[in-house]
C-alpha cells in the first residue's frame, strides 16, 4: 500500500461482533478475534485510524448517549492494551427515518472526517463489512475493503458484478495484506 494512508473503521462487524438487536451495554460489546492486534499493527505502522459507526439505538432509546460512551471506553481501553490507538470515534445517533445527514450511507460523517484531518478522500482507506459502508465509500471516492465478518457474507452477494472491491475474511486479514 505505498504511502501512508488514514484508515477509517466501521466499528460493529469489523472490530466486535454484530447483533440484530444492537450493541447496547459494555458487556455486550465483545471483540471479534484479532481485531484489536490488527489495529494494534496498524497504529504500529504508522497509519491513523478513526472509527465511523451507526449508533440508531440511542434515538431509538434502546440505550443512552452515557452508555454509548461506556462502550466506547471499553474498546478503546481494549485497543490501547494491545498497543493500538484511535484517533477519534464518529458516530451517528439518528433512526434511519430521521434523514440525517450523517448516517451511512449518508456522507457527512465522512465528509467531516475529511474535513476535521484535511485529507482528500484518495488519501483514505475505508474498511466495512455492510452495502451502506460501500455506498457511502463510493459516494466520497476513497477506497473501500470489505470484510466478511458481521454482515459482509451478505454484502459481497449485493456488489455490482463488475466490482473491484478488496474483500478479506476479517481485519486480521486485511491488516496482513497492508503489513506484508
Amino acid at each position: 500500500m505505498g504511502e501512508k494512508k488514514f484508515v477509517i473503521l466501521d466499528r460493529d462487524g469489523v472490530i466486535n461482533f454484530d447483533s440484530d438487536n444492537y450493541i447496547k451495554s459494555p458487556d455486550e460489546w465483545i471483540p471479534i478475534p484479532g481485531s484489536l492486534d490488527a489495529i494494534a499493527l496498524l497504529t504500529k505502522a504508522g497509519y491513523p485510524i478513526v472509527i465511523a459507526t451507526n449508533q440508531s439505538g440511542v434515538n431509538r432509546g434502546l440505550y443512552s448517549l452515557d452508555t454509548l460512551q461506556l462502550i466506547h471506553r471499553k474498546m478503546l481501553n481494549a485497543i490501547q492494551s494491545v498497543g493500538g490507538k484511535i484517533e477519534k470515534i464518529y458516530f451517528c445517533p439518528h433512526r434511519p427515518d430521521e434523514n440525517c445527514a450523517c448516517r451511512k450511507p449518508q456522507p457527512g460523517m465522512l465528509q467531516a472526517i475529511l474535513r476535521d484531518f484535511n485529507l482528500k478522500s484518495d488519501e483514505v482507506i475505508y474498511i466495512g463489512d455492510s452495502f451502506k459502508d460501500w455506498e457511502v465509500a463510493q459516494t466520497i471516492g476513497c477506497e473501500f475493503i470489505l470484510v466478511r465478518t458481521g454482515n459482509g457474507e451478505k454484502t459481497v452477494k449485493q456488489l455490482p458484478q463488475n466490482d473491484r472491491t478488496k474483500i478479506f475474511d476479517d481485519l486480521s486479514a486485511v491488516v496482513a495484506d497492508f503489513i506484508s
